[in-house]
């Protein structure tokens, strides 16, 4: 058994002989199963993990290979991740302002004891061949990539832009909701 374990290393060594260096590709595809070879270019870490090297960032031109690359990296994806936030709620104030089209509709309904009462609905809306509509369309466009964008960051699993999406996310909530809060609350309080 021993022997025949041997003479299968003998032949991995003749194979990887032909591939300089032998040595380090095992290592290579050992510590990182997204990195490796020409086969392995789309496995990726399916585990979290806190580290600067060969991390790939959306595009194959942009790899994180030192920890001054992971903290400009960092600071980046935080910023990408409170103009993600802060553009919801800007699109949610824009809306607000460029609500042009003001309905009301009155129906009567069934009261108690045999009593009619008007119930009226207000209708705001915008319409759709206006530049209100086209810009939100527009910036609907940009959130969706933003959101997509931060998923895959986070999808690397590498925990220290995984805290940067988390963090600016956050940061952006704490920064620009705070008016949407007493927005709706007062809202709420006139119906």
């Amino acid at each position: 058994m021993n022997h025949s374990h041997h003479m299968g290393m003998n032949s991995v060594d003749h194979s990887s002989a032909t591939v300089p260096p032998s040595h380090h590709h095992p290592a290579t595809s050992a510590s990182h199963s997204h990195g490796g070879g020409d086969g392995n270019m789309m496995m990726m870490s399916m585990t979290f993990y806190f580290g600067f090297n060969d991390v790939k960032l959306l595009f194959s031109g942009l790899v994180i290979n030192t920890a001054g690359e992971m903290a400009g990296a960092f600071v980046g994806v935080f910023l990408l991740a409170v103009f993600y936030e802060g553009l919801k709620i800007a699109r949610e104030s824009l809306l607000r302002k460029s609500q042009v089209s003001i309905r009301y509709n009155s129906m009567p309904v069934p009261g108690p004891n045999g009593t009619i009462l008007m119930e009226t609905h207000k209708t705001v809306g915008q319409q759709m061949l206006s530049f209100p509509h086209l810009l939100q369309t527009v910036l609907h466009i940009i959130q969706v990539v933003i959101s997509y964008f931060l998923m895959l960051i986070f999808m690397t699993y590498n925990g220290y832009l995984c805290i940067a999406v988390a963090a600016g996310a956050g940061t952006g909530y704490f920064l620009f909701s705070w008016k949407k809060a007493v927005v709706v609350d007062i809202t709420e309080h006139c119906h």
